[in-house]
């Protein structure tokens, strides 16, 4: 199926939506090479279409219209949250995803051929992180899954995380696996205490997901980890980075707002996107709904259908 299609990187290859099959099952949009999870809605016989979490890539975004035709009345709707480094028009967008099309959030950019960006306050913690952990860009990150798992663990047990959220070891080393992954860890004393994951996609790339044990944050290995990422994004001819958004319930000044800002030099949003494809049945299921401007709106009562990417909960937590 994957041959049938531009083959992207990063969130549009199919290892990716791959990774999330649990939530599921992965099927490809030939014309505009991304691809969604095709899910079956509780409680009924038919089933609706998401993109993969946290955000939806395709290397062709004029073709993503036709490609949602294909399903005609097959699937009920369909909701994903765009790439905010996507070259596409509004335009476009407005012609996929006729329903629903507005700004969810934020998110931090680094443009990196342009001057600004870490302050003064992030270069004073990296040389002090620096002097207390060892950075290593993992030459095979599938390597470090063990490390990773149990970092992350401790994220997903601090925060709570469910669902596509918490991740499972299953879909970590899909990820790892992924052309274009890169994974940055930070040892100190013979341990890893912070990890890093970064999706490259041509010039552009995401910083993915981050987790640290208590130690880790306590000697703000994140900042060197970020540091030393950047850099080498800049040596592979990387141009623009997003460092991710803040969930709209949080203070741009609180933690997490304070530490992505800090590297950032402009930033971009990233929209929410959906159309209703079978009118009938979606009209019918709406009434389970009890969140007003919640899309698809038969989903209002689950917890985790376009949640705020958990990004850097960890990286949040030492600025």
């Amino acid at each position: 199926m994957a041959s049938a299609q531009a083959i992207g990187r990063g969130y549009s290859h199919p290892g990716y939506a791959e990774s999330l099959a649990e939530f599921g099952v992965p099927r490809a949009l030939p014309r505009c090479g991304g691809w969604v999870l095709d899910r079956p809605i509780a409680g009924t016989s038919a089933r609706d279409l998401a993109g993969p979490y946290p955000l939806f890539a395709c290397p062709n975004w004029p073709c993503l219209s036709d490609d949602l035709d294909e399903f005609g009345d097959t699937r009920v709707s369909v909701v994903l949250v765009v790439d905010p480094l996507a070259d596409v028009e509004a335009s476009e967008l407005k012609r996929a995803f006729p329903d629903l099309m507005q700004p969810l959030k934020n998110h931090f950019v680094r443009d990196l051929d342009k001057p600004g960006g870490t302050t003064a306050h992030h270069r004073r913690d990296v040389r002090r992180a620096a002097r207390t952990v060892e950075v290593e860009i993992c030459a095979e990150p599938i390597e470090r899954l063990d490390d990773w798992v149990r970092l992350y663990a401790e994220l997903v047990a601090r925060h709570r995380l469910v669902g596509v959220t918490a991740f499972s070891r299953a879909s970590f080393r899909r990820q790892l696996a992924l052309p274009g992954l890169i994974a940055l860890r930070a040892e100190r004393h013979g341990r890893t205490v912070a990890m890093t994951l970064w999706l490259e996609d041509g010039e552009h790339a995401h910083y993915h997901l981050a987790a640290s044990s208590p130690e880790g944050y306590q000697v703000g290995a994140n900042y060197a980890l970020v540091a030393t990422a950047l850099e080498h994004l800049r040596r592979r001819d990387v141009r623009l980075v997003n460092l991710g958004g803040v969930p709209t319930s949080r203070s741009r000044d609180d933690g997490l707002a304070y530490f992505k800002r800090g590297w950032a030099n402009g930033e971009r949003p990233a929209h929410l996107c959906g159309r209703i494809l079978d009118r009938g049945t979606y009209r019918r299921l709406a009434g389970r709904g009890t969140a007003q401007g919640w899309f698809p709106a038969y989903r209002a009562t689950e917890r985790d259908l376009t949640p705020a990417p958990p990004g850097n909960h960890e990286a949040g937590r030492s600025g």
